[in-house]
């Protein structure tokens, strides 16, 4: 799918356009193959390029080709465990701003509905101001998962293996998010050189916060998964903990019952015993062996081994 829009300065609302025009915003969601034929041919793009941005594990990065600047990058998409990042390609032509995706982009929505102040013409502003509704739905997943994760280790002692898979998946994600924000970052660092693209020193300003908002994203994924990590040792040494709990509660019990049974099974014997014909045999037997049985659990509760 390819559409063409446009908004000038003197416009006040976006606005869908049948041919291209000069400073106009062309936005390609799913590309056919004829549809890349075309893109290449009308505007000189780099065929490889437009290509490499429908691969789902590309890798975000800068390349300069016709006199074009073809910016890669990788955008959240979904929410909590369903979150992941897909590319998005963004192309700052001589003349025009092209995106290109795979899937529909909930962010970019927002400049369609005229929800975010723009204008189509000017290019690198609007660069800017795409990747920086990139940065807010990456701070917005990353609260979200935030949350989660912390609502998880307040209840460490209630968690459950439906947590614990939580956490791993959580952990998948935030480690697709590090390894998108870190090439993200240098690409903006790089563009700081003005080697790519021109920039005046208000998009200076914007692209230097910009990368500063991606590298508290960067350190806010290495803090959830250190977090993330922290609960999984927490949990594993209380269960630890508990099972050897068990374990020393039921050998303390296995030892106080086995005087008794040892008794028993001695007295039990099918022989003459010493005192069997004793009056009262069965009371001084059961009686001792209700004192030894006494003496072993005062022993064991003393040594908190119950």
């Amino acid at each position: 799918m390819i559409k063409i829009y446009q908004k000038t300065i003197r416009d006040k609302a976006i606005k869908e356009i049948n041919s291209f025009k000069v400073g106009s915003w062309i936005y390609v969601e799913a590309p056919t193959e004829e549809e890349i034929k075309s893109l290449t041919e009308k505007h000189n793009l780099e065929e490889s390029l437009l290509r490499d941005a429908l691969d789902p594990y590309e890798v975000p990065r800068i390349e300069i080709e016709r006199k074009a600047a073809y910016i890669f990058t990788r955008v959240p998409q979904g929410e909590d465990i369903k979150a992941a990042t897909a590319p998005l390609l963004i192309i700052i032509g001589e003349n025009f701003v092209l995106t290109l995706s795979t899937k529909p982009l909930p962010f970019l929505g927002e400049f369609l509905k005229d929800k975010i102040d723009f204008t189509t013409t000017q290019k690198t502003k609007l660069f800017l101001q795409i990747f920086s509704q990139i940065v807010s739905s990456y701070n917005l997943s990353l609260n979200n998962i935030s949350r989660r994760v912390r609502s998880v280790g307040i209840h460490l002692e209630e968690i459950t293996n439906k947590d614990i898979g939580q956490l791993v998946r959580f952990e998948g994600i935030l480690n697709d998010f590090l390894s998108s924000l870190t090439p993200t970052n240098t690409i903006l660092n790089n563009l700081l050189s003005g080697k790519f693209i021109a920039l005046y020193e208000e998009d200076r300003d914007l692209v230097e916060d910009l990368s500063l908002g991606i590298g508290q994203l960067v350190e806010s994924c290495k803090s959830d998964l250190k977090t993330m990590v922290n609960i999984r040792e927490a949990y594993s040494t209380i269960v630890t903990n508990n099972l050897n709990r068990i374990i020393r509660l039921l050998t303390a019990l296995t030892v106080i019952i086995a005087i008794p049974t040892m008794v028993f099974s001695f007295f039990g014997m099918n022989v003459a015993l010493p005192g069997a014909e004793a009056i009262g045999a069965a009371f001084w037997i059961l009686s001792g062996t209700g004192v030894i049985g006494a003496l072993l659990l005062l022993i064991c509760i003393k040594n908190r081994w119950l």
